[in-house]
């Protein structure tokens, strides 16, 4: 089990203030709009830098896509901010008829995802949002795994010409991939290499994943680790040659079991080989108020959890 380590502990959202400042120095056209969430989504340093590319919308989440759409008409690229339940569960219908539907060219950020979005509870939570999103014809879905990874991929959806939904969260993780990294949307990234079982995990899994691989390592149990950033397009390649490779994947998301990465690699594996699967994610219910370790522990998304997905699969290989 190839060793990850980490010196600092950082949330997801700052990867995208960061990001986002970068992106509007190299770029002109870069324009960020908020429904009155600025410090959330930490974008003060792109508003202090670029207060003339800034447009503070208010509490009007679906007025605030429509106007990104129209931007997009005359040449700009705008970033969306909000959180992941209102830029989403809110907004569907306008992001569907005015962003979709026309391929416009809006990037659509958002924060406090998932669970661990915490003692806000269900109201604000949202377990949906990448099925939502991922349904849309030609809506590229990406959710980084951390701090690094996730200025990464603020700075290539910047390149990418059409919709994309950012998906990122609220606690602090550990930043455990390079500073320098290549984000490649997507492309799959290898985390550990191993023969017995495969993991694919997503987010603020990826880092779980991990330190539920090294539990499987002392059990004798090699995992192969694999990091889907990007949900959609998804990369086939990359899942098939590990799940040929180990005979049984087991996925770990954020996110209700329904509709979300589980389901795309459940797609994928009964089109080509029916593998065994396990799912580690949220079994189709709301959350509840709670801080993040305690929302994560009580709906199993501990690494004990998908040590045990691995065990329960692995009985199940043929």
């Amino acid at each position: 089990m190839k060793k990850y380590t980490y010196t600092e502990k950082k949330d997801t959202r700052s990867g995208f203030g960061a990001g986002l400042h970068e992106a509007g120095k190299r770029n002109p056209n870069v324009v960020a709009l908020c429904a009155d969430l600025v410090g959330s989504l930490k974008m003060e340093a792109f508003i202090k830098d670029f207060p003339e590319r800034f447009v503070q919308v208010g509490i009007a989440e679906a007025n605030m896509m429509g106007i990104a759409a129209g931007m997009t008409i005359g040449g700009k690229i705008p970033f969306t901010g909000t959180f992941a339940n209102f830029s989403t569960g809110r907004v569907y219908d306008q992001i569907r008829q005015s962003i979709a539907y026309s391929g416009k060219n809006v990037k659509i950020c958002a924060s406090h995802a998932g669970l661990t979005l915490g003692e806000d509870g269900a109201t604000h939570q949202i377990l949906e949002d990448i099925g939502m999103m991922k349904m849309l014809p030609g809506m590229v879905v990406i959710n980084p795994c951390d701090y690094n990874q996730t200025k990464a991929a603020t700075l290539a959806i910047m390149e990418y010409q059409g919709p994309v939904y950012l998906r990122f969260g609220r606690p602090t993780v550990p930043v455990f991939t390079p500073e320098d990294q290549k984000f490649e949307i997507g492309k799959a990234w290898m985390v550990n290499e191993g023969t017995d079982v495969t993991i694919i995990a997503t987010g603020h899994m990826v880092w779980r994943a991990i330190e539920a691989g090294e539990k499987l390592a002392e059990l004798g149990i090699s995992a192969e680790i694999i990091n889907i950033h990007t949900i959609k397009p998804l990369d086939e390649e990359a899942i098939l040659t590990s799940v040929n490779k180990t005979g049984c994947v087991v996925t770990c998301e954020e996110h209700n079991k329904f509709g979300g990465l589980g389901e795309s690699v459940a797609r994928l594996l009964v089109s080509t080989h029916p593998y065994p699967q396990e799912f580690v994610a949220v079994d189709d219910s709301f959350g509840e108020s709670g801080t993040p370790d305690e929302l994560m522990s009580k709906y199993k998304l501990d690494p004990s959890d998908i040590v045990e997905a691995v065990q329960r699969v692995r009985r199940r290989k043929i």
